[in-house]
This record gives C-alpha cells, sequence and structure tokens, in this order.
C-alpha cells in the first residue's frame, strides 16, 4: 500500500479525546444558541408557560395525545342517539341563524336522515328517542320567528316618534 491509500483510512480514525473535544465544541454551541434565542425572545408567550404539567402525578396514558385532540378539536364523541338529542335541542337557535327558507329545509332534511340512519343502525347504546321534525311546520314556525325578530329589530333602532316618550333637556318647562 502507499502512503496516499493509507492516509485516508488514518483520517477517518477519531481519537477519543478529538470526539469528547467535538462533542463538548457543540455542546457550548448548542448552549449558545439557546441563550441567543433567550436574549432574541424566542420562548416568550408560549402556550402552556407557567401552567403546570397536566397529569404529572398520574401513571402514563399510551393515548394522551388522542385525548388531548379531541379536547382541542372539541370532537364529539357521543353515541349518536345522544349527540342527536343535544343537537335537537339547539336545532332551533341553528335555524334562527339561517338566512334562507331553503337552506332552512336544508338542514332540517339532513338532521331527519341522520335521526333515521340512527335508528336503523344496531351498534348498541342509547336508544334513539329524538323525534323526526316536521320540516313544513318547522319552516312555517322558522318564518315567524324571522318576522318577529326583524319587527323587534326595527322598532329597536327607529327614532321616536316627536312628542312622544322622553323630553330632552331643551323641551322641558
Amino acid at each position: 500500500m502507499s502512503n496516499a491509500e493509507q492516509e485516508p483510512a488514518e483520517q477517518q480514525q477519531v481519537t477519543p479525546q478529538a470526539r469528547d473535544r467535538r462533542v463538548s465544541q457543540q455542546a457550548r454551541w448548542v448552549d449558545l444558541e439557546v441563550q441567543r434565542a433567550i436574549a432574541r425572545g424566542d420562548f416568550d408567550d408560549l402556550p402552556g408557560a407557567g401552567k403546570p404539567i397536566p397529569d404529572i402525578d398520574r401513571a402514563p396514558d399510551p393515548d394522551w395525545w388522542v385525548k388531548r385532540m379531541i379536547e382541542r378539536e372539541r370532537i364529539s364523541v357521543l353515541p349518536p342517539a345522544l349527540a342527536l338529542r343535544t343537537e335537537d335541542a339547539r336545532l332551533d337557535e341553528e335555524l334562527d341563524a339561517t338566512g334562507s327558507s331553503e337552506r332552512v329545509r336544508e338542514v332540517l332534511e339532513d338532521f331527519n336522515r341522520r335521526v333515521v340512519e340512527a335508528r336503523r343502525q344496531l351498534q348498541g347504546g342509547p336508544p334513539v328517542v329524538t323525534p323526526l321534525r316536521d320540516v313544513e311546520a318547522e319552516v312555517a314556525a322558522w318564518r315567524v320567528r324571522r318576522t318577529e325578530r326583524l319587527r323587534a329589530r326595527a322598532s329597536a333602532t327607529s327614532p321616536a316618534a316627536p312628542g312622544r316618550g322622553r323630553r330632552g333637556w331643551w323641551r322641558r318647562g
């Protein structure tokens, strides 16, 4: 073997002292970068800052990330029967926020379809006792509520007729 062939093999061998020196320098570099980030304020206002670590005294839960995602994303994991009951309780508010009778019909038809599907499933859980909604009767009730809301809004924003109600300070006599 020539010296040229032996030289790369010798350069590849790293002594333990050189390795320790490199690790020490790398640790110093990491510490320096962390200190610079702290000085710039990169770690200020992080979510969870100043709050205790949740569930630190409990045994580790392998599904912790699923539970946190469900909580963060507000995912409902109720059985269909219970989910439909809660939706039924809030359905009038949802319909009142709707701007057209066609959209009200779509929402009601979708709700009724999901109630029927839940009744047909045999997955167990509580029974589905949520009643179907009569689409035409609900649309008529929505129109009445909408008319009342518009009338109340118009009366609240219209100025008082002159000579009625409270008198201004300039008319007191």
